[in-house]
């Protein structure tokens, strides 16, 4: 009896290792069978309630689309003048913010000011950050709804009309925002075909499952989101001193009672990092704001969990990713460290066993990211993007270790963010002109 209960501790410990070993598996099974529930119940259940009509202009809400930039010279010119003449819309204006540009940016908006008459621009001296550029430019905004635009970022020809299905009508009355479905619009690379994959893997499952499990997304997509001025308003606008001001005020939304939307049938298109560096200083800018959402709001959560029942699912999902990324590292050192002893000591039936291990966890790994995967492609975008799993291998065996490593080299910092040491500034990616 002694025995049994000195060894439950153990036990204990070692369920916990099989459940972080376990966790990508079991994450992927999950949104695998979270897509299903949406396109065999939540979808048909809601089809009714959005009814994509074009609008005459005499029916259009005036719309303010807002670009907040910092050092976009090489494709704002770009992106301005596809949404001046592409879009199959009448009443809106685009309001450039731009947050202390130090290159020709300036300059190229004054130039373009003298081309549209609904071109404004607001300037501010000094770099303060997206979030705080994007709250600036809210007092200036003439529309009630804001769509949010990144300099590199353009939407289909119909997606402002579409956008309006789902604030129009006293049954939306309460949508605070609308995201779009993100697609790649610059495929030049491997690294940036390999996100095509990505995108329907995050935006075609997970947003998809959760907006049909919980009637709620957990971050927004601050290149392509429709918002409700009054619902900015509500929560105070953005929160400055975040990494991602998107994912933040998602749950200041959902927090305060306003319902937030996703439609896989508004296309976007952005650019994406080209290569390893760019790829992970925007994944650790998406850790980081992760991190960051998760402490905010944990306490709130935790407080009331009757009240907080849907936010659960997100406090866990983050806090295992967290716990399994850490573990993931550490065991990835423990694993060479021992493999190397074991081949240098002569250990070599030690050096197999470890190689078979490694070999079925991967394979376990992989069958379940190929389920989920596969799901996404075939319901993003009508199954266009199939092609696209020829990159899966790369998405998996990469990516997967580049949002892992992310995840944990962002932790102290977004802990500093939290304890008021944070910074809204921000740095422009290098980008490339892409107009195909």
């Amino acid at each position: 009896m002694e025995i049994m209960q000195t060894l439950k501790p153990f036990e204990s410990i070692w369920n916990f290792v099989l459940l972080l070993v376990s966790y990508p598996i079991l994450g992927a099974f999950a949104w695998f069978i979270g897509v299903l529930c949406y396109q065999l119940i939540y979808r048909h259940r809601h089809k009714d309630d959005i009814e994509f009509q074009p609008l005459t202009p005499e029916e259009q809400p005036f719309i303010t689309i807002m670009i907040p930039a910092h050092n976009e010279e090489v494709m704002i010119e770009h992106t301005i003048n596809y949404l001046m003449n592409n879009l199959n819309y009448e009443k809106y204006e685009v309001l450039v913010t731009d947050d202390g540009s130090t290159d020709e940016t300036p300059a190229i908006l004054e130039r373009l000011q003298n081309v549209y008459d609904n071109l404004r621009v607001v300037t501010i001296k000094k770099n303060q950050g997206k979030a705080h550029a994007f709250n600036v430019g809210v007092g200036f905004a003439r529309g009630e709804l804001i769509l949010s635009n990144d300099a590199d970022s353009i939407p289909e020809p119909d997606a402002l009309w579409k956008y309006m299905s789902y604030f129009m009508g006293e049954e939306h009355a309460n949508t605070a925002a609308v995201t779009a479905n993100m697609d790649v619009q610059n495929r030049s690379t491997i690294i940036a075909k390999s996100q095509t994959v990505e995108f329907s893997s995050i935006v075609g499952v997970i947003k998809r499952s959760q907006v049909s499990a919980l009637g709620n997304m957990y971050a927004y997509s601050g290149a392509n989101t429709m918002y409700r001025r009054d619902a900015l308003i509500d929560v105070g606008l953005f929160r400055q001193d975040r990494a991602t001001e998107d994912i933040s005020i998602a749950w200041d939304h959902q927090l305060n009672g306003w319902t937030t939307v996703f439609s896989p049938d508004i296309l976007f298109y952005m650019n994406v990092p080209e290569n390893l560096d760019a790829l992970y200083h925007q994944r650790k800018r998406w850790a980081k704001g992760g991190t960051e959402v998760l402490l905010t709001n944990f306490k709130r959560v935790v407080s009331h969990p009757g009240k907080y029942l849907k936010q659960w699912a997100f406090i866990t999902d983050q806090t295992l990713s967290i716990i399994w990324s850490l573990f993931f590292f550490v065991s990835t050192l423990i694993f060479l460290i021992s493999l190397v002893t074991f081949f240098f000591t002569g250990n070599y039936e030690r050096v197999y066993h470890m190689f078979c291990m490694a070999f079925i966890f991967v394979t376990f790994e992989m069958f379940a990211g190929v389920l989920q995967l596969l799901s996404a492609l075939i319901v993003d975008d009508r199954g266009r993007k199939f092609k696209y799993l020829i990159f899966m291998p790369l998405y998996m065996l990469i990516y997967w270790q580049v949002n892992a490593l992310a995840l944990v080299t962002t932790l102290i910092p977004a802990v500093k963010t939290i304890l008021g040491y944070g910074s809204g500034t921000w740095v422009s990616p290098v980008r490339k002109h892409h107009t195909e």
